[in-house]
C-alpha cells in the first residue's frame, strides 16, 4: 500500500501522488542497485514490481510513460527511470537519494574489480578470466543491437520510402562505428535530421533536437589527464543514445589509442566488467576512469557520466509530457534510433579485431551461439567465458596482454 497519499508540485497535476521517506527511497533503490545484474531490462522489471505491483507508488500507466520518456534521452535510461521514480515519490531530494543509491552498489563492485583486473602483475587465473570475458563481448555488443531491432523497426513505420531510409540509417550508424569510432555520434546526428527534413519538421533557423552534438564528439584539445578523462565521461553520459554500447566504439578510441590509458585487451574486460557488474553497463567508465588515474579517476568519471542524467530528470522531469508529445523530437529519433543500432552492431568489428589470441575466437563462437541463436543471458554469457579463459590458460593457452 501507499505509505501516504499527498500532492506533491513536482509532478503532473493530473496524476495522484504519494510521498515516500527519503529512508525508503535509499532502502528500496539500494537493494535494486545491489541485485540489477542483466542491464536495463532488469532494472526496469525491478522498479516496475517494487513501485506499481509491490507498493502501488504509481500507476502501471505512468511507469510506462517513464519508460518510455527516459528512453528519448541521451545517457543511461535505465538509470535516469530509476532517478525520475524517486523524484515523483520524493521530489528533487528523492530523486538525488534514489539515483546515489542507485549507483553506488555496482561503482563500488566495478572498481574493486577494476584494481583486480588492471593490477600491474595480476595472477595467471585473472587475466585468463579476463581474456575470456572480454572474448565475449563482441558477441553481446551484436545481441544488445539485435533485440533493438523490432521495435525500432515498427517506429519506422509501414511506408517503403521510411524503411528504406530506416536501412540507410542502420547501416551508416554501423559504418560510422567501424570506421570513425569517435564521431559516431555525427551519424546518429545526422540521421536524425535528415529524418526530421524527410518528415516535414525542420525548418531553417527552427532549433534542432541534438543539434550540439557534433561539438561535443570532438576531440579534446591536449589538456592534462584529468581534463580529458572528465572529457571522455562527458560525451559518455551525454552521447549514448541507444544504450551503453552506443559509446563504446567512441569509448574504446579515446581510451586505448588517443590517451593510451589502457590496452585493447583492458578495454575488452573493462566492457564485460560494466555487463557482469549490477547497475547500469555505463559504469564501465569507471574502469577507464581508473586505468586513468586510479580510484580518484573512476569516481570522477563515474560522476561526471552519470551527471547529465540527474540534470535531465531534475530539470525537465515536468515537461517530459510535452517532450513525448513533440513531432520534431520524435522525427529525430526514428532517425537516430537506427543509426544507434548500427553503430551498436558495428562496435562489434573493432571489439573482434581486439582479440589477440585464437582461442579467444573459440569462445567468441560460443558466446555467439548462446547469445544470438539460444538467446540466453548475458551475465551468464560472459561468466562462463571468464571460466572458459581460465581453463585455457591454465592449461597453457596465452593470455591477453
Amino acid at each position: 500500500m501507499p505509505e501516504g497519499p499527498a500532492d506533491i508540485p513536482e509532478g503532473p497535476a493530473e496524476t495522484p501522488q504519494v510521498i515516500v521517506a527519503l529512508r525508503t527511497i535509499a532502502a528500496e533503490w539500494a537493494r535494486i542497485g545491489c541485485v540489477g545484474f542483466g542491464g536495463p531490462p532488469a532494472h526496469i522489471a525491478l522498479l516496475r514490481a517494487l513501485c506499481v505491483e509491490r507498493k502501488g507508488w504509481l500507476s502501471a500507466a505512468e511507469f510506462e510513460d517513464g519508460v518510455a520518456t527516459t528512453n528519448l534521452l541521451p545517457g543511461p535510461a535505465s538509470t535516469q527511470l530509476a532517478i525520475f521514480c524517486a523524484w515523483r515519490l520524493a521530489g528533487p531530494a528523492g530523486a538525488l537519494v534514489g539515483g546515489v543509491c542507485f549507483i553506488v552498489p555496482g561503482l563500488t563492485i566495478i572498481l574493486a574489480l577494476s584494481a583486480v583486473f588492471l593490477a600491474a602483475r595480476p595472477p595467471l587465473w585473472i587475466r585468463g578470466a579476463a581474456a575470456g570475458a572480454g572474448a565475449a563481448v563482441p558477441a553481446v555488443a551484436a545481441s544488445a543491437a539485435i533485440g533493438l531491432i523490432p521495435a525500432s523497426w515498427r517506429r519506422a513505420g509501414d511506408g517503403a520510402a521510411a524503411r528504406g531510409r530506416w536501412s540507410c540509417y542502420l547501416l551508416a550508424g554501423g559504418a560510422a562505428a567501424v570506421l570513425v569510432g569517435p564521431f559516431v555520434v555525427l551519424a546518429l546526428a545526422a540521421s536524425g535530421l535528415l529524418e526530421m527534413v524527410a518528415r516535414g519538421q525542420h525548418r531553417p533557423g527552427r532549433g534542432l533536437p541534438g543539434g550540439l552534438l557534433p561539438l561535443l564528439a570532438a576531440p579534446a584539445a591536449t589538456a592534462g589527464t584529468l581534463l580529458s578523462l572528465a572529457w571522455v565521461a562527458f560525451k559518455v553520459g551525454a552521447l549514448s543514445y541507444g544504450g551503453g554500447f552506443v559509446i563504446i566504439p567512441l569509448m574504446q578510441r579515446d581510451a586505448v589509442h588517443t590517451y593510451h590509458w589502457m590496452t585493447s585487451a583492458q578495454f575488452l574486460s573493462a566492457v564485460a566488467l560494466g555487463q557482469v557488474t549490477p547497475g547500469p553497463v555505463v559504469q564501465t567508465v569507471a574502469v577507464v576512469g581508473y586505468a586513468a588515474a586510479g580510484v580518484g579517476g573512476g569516481l570522477l568519471a563515474s560522476l561526471i557520466a552519470f551527471t547529465p542524467s540527474f540534470v535531465f530528470v531534475l530539470a525537465g522531469a515536468r515537461f517530459f509530457g510535452q517532450l513525448r508529445a513533440n513531432a520534431g523530437v520524435q522525427a529525430f529519433l526514428t532517425g537516430a534510433g537506427p543509426a544507434a543500432i548500427g553503430a551498436i552492431a558495428g562496435s562489434a568489428v573493432p571489439l573482434g579485431l581486439a582479440l589477440a589470441h585464437l582461442w579467444q575466437l573459440g569462445v567468441l563462437a560460443l558466446a555467439a551461439l548462446w547469445l544470438l541463436a539460444l538467446r540466453r543471458n548475458v551475465v551468464v554469457a560472459i561468466g562462463g567465458a571468464a571460466v572458459l579463459g581460465v581453463i585455457a590458460v591454465l592449461a597453457g593457452a596465452p593470455a591477453a596482454a
